[in-house]
């Protein structure tokens, strides 16, 4: 990409071995991993998933404990469970308890752990009462994941010298607006699906190999992500758009964004459920419970579902 750096990967061994790390417990931070658009350049770009598993289940055999930081999506599902596979007990994932994580994602966060057997753990955080999180800025992720990695680095910390944070960013993401990265080098977080160049569907497949019921699920982005930038985020707004998406959920959309716009509701679904909700019925119950949240004015956005389509124009995959 034009006026980036050029690529990089953090290409050392997992387990800690620098003799004065950067944080206790866990070796230097990683350099961060820059934004790319060819696939080719992600590392071991030729590698089918299967090889690429192999590549994860090795490379997480040589640590000593991992803490993974985990939100129940699919890519940290993923890495929890194969961090489980091959270090048991020595494995912890953890899950960020916020404002802006729906109770809905907790409840299939906490299911999904337990039925990968791994050992699973909650801390709160409080980013809204971080008053520049809440103006909501344009790297509003990097003040979140801040605050979240802050917690995790204790844990990692209690559960001793050796033990590795790692994060589920996959090399896909790397194409995406993320200023949480800064807060991951920052915080010497390590994310080996994009250090080993996994894919969305390498990550798919590899979830439905090990029997992971949410090898399909869709992507999740916290309620926050909802919030134009620039506009104030609180526990109302967000509590309005996770209303929202529930009511929508009961009525059996899957893949759904609803987009905070003060008195507006701007409801995205995927092209192909656009006509169930038009339908009468629907759009009936839709109308009436959305408004009954406190919004004047219900939308259907006729481009249907987009993946990040608040962050800055440049910026959107």
């Amino acid at each position: 990409m034009a006026g980036r750096a050029a690529t990089r990967y953090d290409a050392r061994p997992m387990n800690p071995t620098h003799p004065t790390p950067t944080h206790p417990g866990i070796g230097p931070a990683a350099p961060s991993l820059v934004p790319i658009r060819d696939p080719a350049e992600r590392p071991h770009a030729a590698l089918a998933w299967r090889e690429r598993l192999e590549l994860l289940r090795r490379e997480l055999t040589r640590c000593e404990r991992v803490v993974v930081a985990y939100s129940g999506g699919v890519d940290s599902s993923l890495l929890l469970a194969v961090a489980h596979e091959q270090l048991g007990e020595r494995a912890l994932g953890v899950i960020g308890v916020s404002d802006s994580y729906a109770a809905h994602e907790l409840e299939l966060a906490l299911a999904q752990a337990r039925r990968i057997g791994a050992r699973v753990e909650t801390v709160t955080t409080g980013e809204l009462a971080d008053p520049v999180f809440a103006s909501n800025p344009l790297d509003r992720c990097y003040h979140c994941k801040r605050e979240l990695y802050a917690r995790l680095e204790h844990v990692a910390a209690r559960e001793g010298d050796q033990a590795v944070l790692c994060d589920g960013t996959i090399a896909d993401d790397l194409a995406d607006w993320r200023p949480g990265r800064r807060a991951a080098a920052e915080h010497a977080v390590r994310s080996p699906l994009a250090e080993l160049g996994f894919t969305k569907a390498d990550v798919r497949a590899a979830a439905d190999a090990l029997g992971l019921t949410n090898a399909g699920k869709p992507a999740s982005p916290c309620l926050a992500s909802r919030i134009p930038y620039g506009t104030t985020i609180t526990r109302e707004n967000l509590s309005q758009v996770e209303r929202a998406e529930a009511l929508l959920r009961e009525l059996g959309f899957a893949e759904l964004r609803v987009r905070h716009h003060g008195e507006t509701a701007r409801i995205e679904l995927a092209l192909s459920e656009l006509p169930r909700l038009a339908s009468t019925e629907v759009r009936e119950r839709v109308v009436e419970g959305v408004r009954a949240l406190g919004f004047r004015w219900v939308t259907l956005d006729l481009d249907g579902l987009r993946s990040g389509n608040l962050n800055p124009p440049a910026q959107r995959r």
